[in-house]
């Protein structure tokens, strides 16, 4: 990978990040994250060319994005973010998430913290209010639920957003069904996550994962961001990945110029 590659525009974009405070209560049945605070990650993008971060709400918080709020309001203006909104939100606390920055609302259906609603009634009680603000609905969900997704966002309704490379995973088969609905979605302008190769049964370089990103990145075209999915909380502690790893698969996937061109634009989901 070519220097200018690696480091970037003073001005790049990380467009999936999550932070974490020692104080904030977790929900249970899950991970118990390490303090990771925003100036960490700010430092550690920043020797990329990475100045902009799109922080997403983790599991673990449920839909108190406190810790996430907090963060956008350090530096107005600068990053962006990601909430998970529940039925008691209220239209005064969503303007008030997006003058802070939040363009988008997310919902998980991977986590065992995550949704376990009727994902239909969930999407239909979220879309108009996402909607009116402009926002998005990123999904993180599996391959086999893609077809389910496609079909929610086949009418009118916010810009549907596919985590961690839509979940299509290292031992996913060229003729699976995830790639019919995955075709369904990008002709309905759908967007997706360069992240997330370590959750794809795939390790550092991610070669076997190159193959479904360079077709992925046929589909969608400039649909795309990438995320480094920081702190990589599948990890230990001690065995973080380096940062600029989960970088290195776009620039093998996509070549020099454009993943340089994607990492440094401002992606329009998030103006």
């Amino acid at each position: 990978m070519s220097d200018a590659a690696g480091r970037g525009a003073a001005e790049g974009w990380d467009c999936h990040v999550h932070v974490f405070d020692a104080a904030a209560s977790v929900r249970a049945g899950h991970y118990r994250p390490q303090p990771r605070p925003l100036d960490q990650i700010e430092e550690e993008a920043g020797r990329l060319g990475v100045r902009h971060l799109v922080l997403v709400q983790p599991s673990v918080y449920g839909s108190d994005n406190g810790v996430l709020l907090r963060a956008l309001k350090v530096e107005p203006g600068r990053h962006r973010g990601v909430v998970v909104i529940d039925g008691d939100t209220t239209d005064a606390a969503l303007d008030a998430m997006h003058a802070a920055g939040v363009r988008g609302a997310r919902l998980n259906r991977v986590s065992p913290v995550g949704e376990s609603v009727d994902i239909a009634a969930r999407f239909r009680q979220l879309a108009p209010r996402l909607q009116a603000r402009g926002w998005h609905l990123q999904w993180y969900a599996r391959p086999d639920q893609l077809a389910e997704l496609a079909a929610l966002h086949a009418g009118p309704g916010p810009t549907c957003v596919l985590d961690h490379l839509a979940g299509l995973h290292a031992g996913l088969d060229d003729g699976h069904p995830a790639w019919r609905a995955l075709e369904s979605l990008a002709a309905q302008g759908a967007w997706i996550k360069l992240s997330g190769w370590y959750r794809l049964g795939a390790a550092e370089p991610y070669d076997e994962l190159l193959p479904i990103t360079r077709r992925v990145a046929a589909l969608f075209e400039e649909r795309l961001v990438w995320g480094s999915d920081w702190p990589h909380t599948s990890f230990k502690p001690d065995r973080q990945p380096r940062y600029a790893s989960t970088w290195e698969p776009v620039v093998d996937a996509l070549g020099a110029t454009r993943a340089a061109a994607l990492r440094d634009r401002m992606p329009a989901l998030y103006r």
